[in-house]
């Protein structure tokens, strides 16, 4: 089974979604006439246009701290200091030429999100990229498919994993605290006997805070990552904007060796070496996993906003800013305090390790119980952010009240489980299904692309006319099949 996973991992990682995702995001950008640089004032406007919500969906604010709270996770801190580690500061370049160009893949899936979203059995809006694949494209059985990869992909395994990361941050003084206590043997083998049982601790607090607010449904983690997710991504970005300026002579320096380094005109910066070739992969891969852009996750809660204004592109702009935020400003913030340490990136000293060090060398031991801090709630936020997802993939596939039930306490013993396990061999399992889920989703949203440039022009001509662009499914009978009429009307906006 490992050497099939394997197998299939090579094939999407190696070849089908590292190109695929770029050569899609290139596509958008210049089909779509470079949407994300001129109209990129349309994305805040889309995101505070309005923060409230109707009874059936979320606020446009909510829906992008929701898709943040997945995207923005322990990725932010380790994958970032890993990919300065393999290849060197110059992946930081590559990671925001990914996101530049991710922006518009991103506008196009959340964008045909909307379009084809209906009423689930509960009235809230439901969609994603299983109703675009079954409803535009008419294949439900590819859509199907496409719905148990997310499940087992973002809503069990990736819990699993940052379940994982927040017990290996924290189990340390835990595991202190029983043996002090003297319920384990101050010896190796009891300590790492508390070691586990720190772990299990942990595993089963953050189950439970995840169960409370799960439970609830997709209102409730909206209102929950509407408050937590700018909270904790401001002090974060606050954090770097010190670094930044108790270091502000060696910004520009930083800067400009970032881009040279990617053409290997500088060969190191910051103390950090690496060649153009490991640059470009590891800069690539990183801002792919990291922003989502393409991979058919944060439709899933762009189907379930109420957009303002009442059009399927709003929700499209929306969802660009949420690649923009999470590479282009978290990524980076990680990057240049690292980069601005006098830290040295090696093979001891990465990950979580290496971004903690460069905390702990601008603000002292506060900057590494800070790092601890901050790896929780990125990644107890993607935790609830993935099921987001994975609720509406079990509303597709017909699974009702039963079903979501079944996921939630699924979620919570995935939490349980990844927390006490080794999970690298899982999460090979779910990169092969995320790649299949992404595959899936990059074929469709091509295949829909004039669909997304009639809604494009549509909100463009309306707004050049001065007006609130309001989308009727009734004046596009070309892409009016698959499309619930009853949400697209005048009267709803």
């Amino acid at each position: 089974m490992s050497a099939i996973v394997d197998f299939l991992n090579n094939i999407f990682w190696g070849y089908i979604l590292i190109y695929g995702l770029l050569a899609v995001g290139l596509f958008f950008t210049i089909r779509l006439g470079f949407i994300q640089f001129r109209y990129f004032g349309e994305m805040f406007r889309c995101v505070l246009g309005s923060r409230e919500s109707d009874k059936d969906g979320i606020s446009p604010f909510q829906a992008l701290t929701v898709s943040l709270a997945s995207r923005v996770g322990t990725g932010n801190i380790a994958g970032v200091a890993v990919a300065l580690t393999l290849g060197g500061p110059g992946a930081i370049f590559w990671m925001w030429m990914v996101a530049l160009v991710g922006m518009a893949t991103a506008y196009a899936e959340s964008t045909l999100a909307q379009l084809y979203k209906t009423h689930g059995p509960d009235g809230m809006y439901r969609g994603g990229p299983a109703a675009y694949i079954a409803r535009g494209l008419g294949q439900p059985w590819l859509a199907s498919v496409f719905s148990v990869a997310l499940i087992l992909s973002f809503g069990l395994i990736f819990n699993a994993v940052q379940a994982n990361s927040i017990a290996e941050a924290a189990a340390t003084p835990i595991e202190t605290m029983l043996v002090g206590s003297g319920m384990f043997e101050a010896t190796p083998e009891g300590t790492a006997a508390a070691f586990t049982a720190a772990k299990a601790i942990i595993g089963a607090v953050v189950a439970v805070l995840a169960g409370i607010i799960i439970f609830g449904g997709i209102p409730q983690i909206a209102r929950v990552a509407e408050f937590v997710v700018p909270f904790m991504a401001g002090l974060y970005l606050l954090a770097a904007i010190i670094a930044l300026v108790m270091n502000i002579d060696r910004v520009p320096g930083i800067l400009s060796g970032i881009v040279l380094n990617a053409f290997g005109l500088q060969e190191t910066v910051g103390g950090v070496a690496g060649s153009v070739t490991a640059a470009m992969m590891n800069g690539i891969k990183r801002g792919l996993f990291s922003n989502e852009a393409g991979m058919g996750s944060a439709p899933n809660i762009a189907a379930v906003a109420t957009p303002a204004p009442h059009h399927p592109s709003s929700q499209g702009f929306v969802q660009a800013l949420g690649v923009f935020i999470d590479t282009i400003l978290v990524c980076t913030a990680t990057a240049t305090m690292i980069l601005l340490a006098d830290v040295i990136p090696s093979a001891e000293l990465t990950g979580v390790n290496l971004t903690q060090a460069a905390l702990g060398d601008h603000f002292g031991n506060l900057g590494q119980i800070f790092v601890a801090v901050a790896i929780f709630f990125f990644a107890f936020t993607s935790i609830i952010g993935n099921y987001s997802y994975a609720e509406n993939a079990v509303v597709y596939l017909g699974a009702g009240k039963g079903g979501i039930m079944m996921l939630r306490v699924a979620v919570m013993g995935m939490v349980v489980w990844g927390a006490i396990q080794a999970v690298g061999t899982v999460f090979s399992f779910a990169d092969a299904s995320m790649g299949l889920m992404a595959t899936i989703n990059l074929v469709a949203i091509v295949l829909l692309s004039g669909t997304v440039l009639v809604l494009t022009r549509d909100y463009i001509r309306q707004r050049k006319e001065g007006r609130n662009p309001v989308f009727v499914v009734a004046d596009h009978p070309e892409i009016a099949p698959g499309v619930d009429k009853t949400i697209w009307t005048a009267n709803n906006g």
